[in-house]
């Protein structure tokens, strides 16, 4: 069965939507189909989040509310989804818990910015800890640019307003939601349009493998993040596009005593808690990694298979000694990581090829693990240098080495040369770690462009070197981050 129409549940009711073209946003749709014009297009690229809306998901038998960028996001994609925007928060003339808190704290200057705010603040109402610290305000706020009012009053607000069980109209209709989304899933395959302009969601995997292989030249969507932004900045002309948020089974994740085995469809935030049980640094890493709207779109395949050069996530995995499964047709391949990826934007991927897994092994007693974004602010910034280091240890000297680099050059890489230097340094004696941190030159010449120098790079790259291999043998951070004290994060464990 084909379904020609993307369906979704919007004020209480499902809403059946078809005839769009594929490269509709859902900004486009809500302004211009449905004239809501609360919510607003600042940067069109995911980064100010004037556009931020709420996506709800049953998930553990209850609507999962989280922040999405509307500008960035394709319509299609918020098929089986409910759709919450600003101006459904109000009940009864009333305004929303979130809404009054922002008037109570002075949050709003402008306004322009104020509904993605009250969003984002909405999703953190319904999903936030509890009780709930200022940093997890921060958090949830990355992603949001305030232009004029300044965060002090708006940290109140959400302090004042999220600290408490949720209860408003959403709380009270959860059960009808909960219903009305899950009559939403009728399992079937969706394809809009003809032969030569489409949007298409497959529901499994057969028929995905059977779509991508009749129109290789599709372009593939998980979360949009990167796509989105073909499309508002670079006005790319796509006409197909294969939308995979609804592959049953691409979103799982599988855990061994051994290794964590992650969809290609799995989230980002979804991902997170598993990835930092494996080692404090990749739950600090994954915090950082974009916005909290963008860590609930962008899905861990889609970062590893765009092949960008600045994907944080990659250059950790391989670091990891990750393997990746892809699927062609009826057949499946596992690689090394570190061999997807061929030159700026090629992957070893022959058309129709999608990635179906990615395999993280976990540390064994004997390994430490490290990885440090380097940006020129903490949050939802593009990295200049991402380094990442795994160590296996035979006592007090290095037995093996993998070390990766993302930004430092064409691919995410390995920095082999670095790596067979590592090899035998002892631990205590920090003067013969020279030869390491120079080798980090034979591995990558990176490029001048408008996040740093090549020279600020290099520098960069050869000094974390020396902070990985200090961090490994004092077992301390405290004299060397600022944030992301693994010490402090290990002691509250």
């Amino acid at each position: 069965m084909v379904r020609e129409t993307i369906r979704f549940w919007r004020q209480g009711r499902a809403v059946e939507v078809s005839g769009f073209h594929p490269r509709t946003t859902l900004l486009d749709y809500l302004r211009l189909q449905e004239r809501r014009v609360g919510t607003k297009e600042g940067c069109a690229e995911g980064d100010c989040g004037a556009c931020t809306v709420a996506l709800g998901q049953v998930k553990g038998g209850r609507v999962h509310y989280e922040p999405v960028n509307a500008c960035i996001l394709l319509l299609g994609q918020i098929d089986g989804a409910e759709l919450v925007t600003v101006e459904d928060l109000t009940a009864d003339g009333e305004l929303h818990p979130v809404q009054s808190a922002m008037v109570d704290a002075h949050g709003s200057q402008c306004g322009f910015c104020t509904p993605g705010i009250v969003m984002s603040l909405f999703t953190l109402y319904h999903t936030g800890e509890r009780p709930l610290s200022r940093e997890a305000v921060n958090d949830a706020l990355a992603g949001n640019l305030c232009r004029c009012t300044g965060y002090r009053p708006i940290v109140d607000a959400a302090l004042q307003a999220c600290g408490e069980q949720s209860k408003d109209a959403f709380t009270t209709n959860a059960e009808q939601n909960v219903q009305g989304l899950t009559a939403l899933a009728d399992g079937q395959d969706v394809f809009i349009g003809d032969e030569t302009c489409f949007f298409a969601a497959p529901a499994s995997e057969d028929s995905l493998a059977a779509l991508y292989t009749q129109h290789p030249d599709a372009t593939l969507v998980a979360g949009c993040t990167d796509v989105g932004l073909w499309i508002t900045k670079g006005m790319a002309e796509i006409e197909k596009v294969i939308w995979l948020g609804r592959v049953a089974g691409l979103d799982v994740m599988e855990e061994t005593s051994e290794a964590l085995g992650i969809g290609a469809t799995v989230t980002h935030a979804a991902a997170h808690p598993s990835l930092a049980r494996i080692d404090p640094d990749l739950g600090e890493l994954m915090r950082r990694f974009g916005s909290w709207q963008v860590r609930a779109s962008g899905t861990v395949g889609g970062n590893i298979a765009n092949g960008s050069p600045i994907g944080d996530l990659a250059p950790a995995l391989i670091a990891l000694g990750s393997e990746l499964e892809l699927r062609h047709g009826d057949a499946t391949r596992t690689i090394p990581l570190e061999n997807f990826f061929i030159a700026y934007r090629r992957q070893d991927r022959v058309p129709g090829e999608f990635v179906r897994r990615v395999t993280v092994p976990k540390l064994k007693g004997n390994e430490v693990f490290r990885a440090y974004k380097i940006s020129k602010r903490f949050d939802e910034d593009i990295s200049s240098a991402m380094g990442a280091f795994k160590f296996t240890l035979d006592g007090r000297r290095i037995a093996q080495a993998r070390v990766a680099f993302g930004g430092m050059a064409a691919t995410p890489r390995q920095a082999l040369a670095t790596e067979q230097a590592l090899v035998g340094l002892s631990l205590d004696e920090p003067s013969s770690w020279g030869e390491a941190m120079a080798a980090i030159a034979r591995d990558y010449q990176p490029l001048d462009d408008h996040r740093s120098s090549a020279a600020y790079r290099a520098t960069v790259a050869r000094n974390l070197v020396f902070k990985a291999l200090s961090e490994t043998a004092s077992g301390e951070t405290r004299a060397t981050r600022i944030i992301g004290q693994r010490d402090a994060l290990q002691a509250a464990e």
